[in-house]
């Protein structure tokens, strides 16, 4: 009896937490490759007036990887989306992993139950895959006891995901791995971010960035008072999404989209810097040129003094037909069940495709890569909010002067760029509005590789734009 201890007892000693990975083979197309799936525990080391108390489990961190089986030294691609707040699922099941999510396009999505495809063009076919779920996100958390919020921060998530690519790269001894990190959205920010952290930290250099609707700078985003960049860099893509819907009839989607660039470029950016100093007839003209373009009235641009955001755009663009449009992908609609509204924040592409993204990955983790878990799958979240970015305090939130440092210092940094011209939440000129003010040398531009795709944010939802992307991608990932 006096070996056992009592029930209070053995509640007051906490197991310690460890890793929890399952491994499964699999076979596509003939090649043969290994799953693990799995939380990897994060420990930082920490001090307390000047002595070391070791390394501290922080947080549980979901990663998934796909290893296929070659006697040749592949390259790695660790991929993540953004958010914040994503969890990586949409690279994972609609772009990059063996398997798909059967979701369907606007005008054909596929009912429920859903399910799952092969893809055939996986980037397994030419790299191994690590995809990372950052702290609350899909089944990643922070260890019992430590702090829900310590992690929703820019520098503390870049910390975070710079550790779990340092560490799997030890662990799996792929050091002299070609290494490319490909980042969607906020994953774009972070992917730079992690880059210059895994260079500056431990040394480690990667040989590729692959960006997919770009955001380095927050402030070409950001419509805030004052600040009348975003307003211009948007109105490509109003254009374009117009154009999908059947607006600008007998054009070419890329010709009105040039039109509307240059527009945007001179005579509208030149406007918006006069304000009340421009004069009546060149305002009026402006106006009628914008309606024109947006295919928005030109008593609405009048209201709006030449300037209104995306909330207000998209309950404006078909209120016609009692139709908003989607921020994420602007060839998604749904009905206005708001009426009169002057904004709209529901996005109906976001509504169309939650569905087939929960219930592939609830189905694949558990039933296909063997991994169980009763904590929810959390694919886009609230819970990180409100995300810190007290590190740029007083100065744009922008990551562009690390991209500058990095492909200054490694001359063999390679760097692919996906735009969807139908992405209301990173529009294309936007980022192309970062790429014309970064400090690099022309050698430095030529390492750059830009594709435009007729779809929105998650543009490989077009299958022909995923086969392209995929294709470009593999190009970019054997390229070293």
């Amino acid at each position: 009896m006096a070996e056992q201890q009592s029930v209070s007892e053995k509640e007051s000693v906490e197991p310690e937490v460890s890793d929890d990975f399952v491994s499964r083979e699999h076979e596509l197309d003939g090649l043969h490759y290994t799953s693990t799936a799995g939380r990897l525990v994060l420990r930082i080391e920490e001090s307390k007036d000047g002595k070391n108390e070791g390394f501290k489990a922080k947080a549980e961190i979901f990663v998934t990887s796909y290893i296929a089986e070659s006697e040749q030294n592949r390259p790695v691609v660790f991929a993540f989306n953004g958010g914040p707040g994503s969890s990586s699922v949409w690279l994972h099941l609609g772009l990059l992993g063996p398997r798909l999510v059967d979701s369907g396009d606007v005008g054909a999505l596929t009912p429920p139950p859903y399910g799952l495809l092969d893809n055939h063009d996986s980037i397994l076919k030419h790299a191994d895959l690590v995809m990372i779920d950052p702290v609350s996100t899909g089944f990643s958390r922070v260890v019992k006891g430590g702090k829900d919020d310590e992690f929703h921060a820019f520098v503390e998530d870049r910390d975070l995901v710079a550790e779990v690519i340092r560490l799997w790269t030890t662990r799996n001894n792929r050091w002299l791995s070609a290494k490319y990190l490909v980042g969607e959205s906020y994953g774009t920010l972070r992917a730079v971010a992690v880059a210059a952290r895994l260079f500056d930290t431990y040394g480690m250099a990667v040989n590729g960035l692959g960006l997919i609707s770009t955001v380095l700078n927050m402030s070409t985003l950001d419509f805030a008072p004052g600040s009348d960049v975003p307003y211009a860099l948007h109105v490509p893509t109003y254009a374009a999404i117009a154009h999908f819907h059947g607006r600008h009839p007998g054009r070419e989607l890329r010709e009105v989209v040039a039109e509307a660039e240059e527009f945007a470029a001179k005579d509208f950016g030149y406007a918006l810097s006069q304000g009340s100093r421009l004069d009546q007839a060149t305002y009026d003209d402006v106006v009628r040129k914008l309606a024109a373009l947006t295919t928005l009235s030109e008593d609405f641009v009048r209201r709006s003094d030449l300037r209104w955001d995306y909330s207000e755009f998209s309950a404006e663009l078909l209120r016609e037909k009692g139709l908003t449009v989607g921020r994420i992908d602007g060839r998604f609609t749904q009905l206005n069940l708001r009426g009169q509204a002057s904004i709209n924040w529901d996005d109906p592409s976001l509504n169309a495709i939650n569905g087939p993204y929960a219930a592939a990955v609830n189905h694949y983790i558990r039933s296909e890569l063997g991994y169980h878990n009763d904590l929810p799958y959390e694919i886009l979240t609230g819970r990180v909010q409100p995300w810190s970015y007290k590190t740029f305090e007083g100065r744009p939130i922008e990551v562009t002067e690390d991209l500058e440092r990095l492909l200054n210092y490694n001359q063999d940094l390679r760097v692919h760029v996906d735009y969807g011209y139908h992405d209301g939440a990173t529009p294309h000129f936007a980022a192309e509005y970062v790429w014309a003010h970064l400090k690099i040398s022309p050698e430095a531009r030529a390492r750059f590789s830009h594709h435009y795709h007729q779809a929105g944010h998650m543009m490989y939802l077009n299958p022909q734009c995923r086969q392209d992307q995929l294709a470009a991608l593999a190009e970019f990932v054997q390229n070293q």
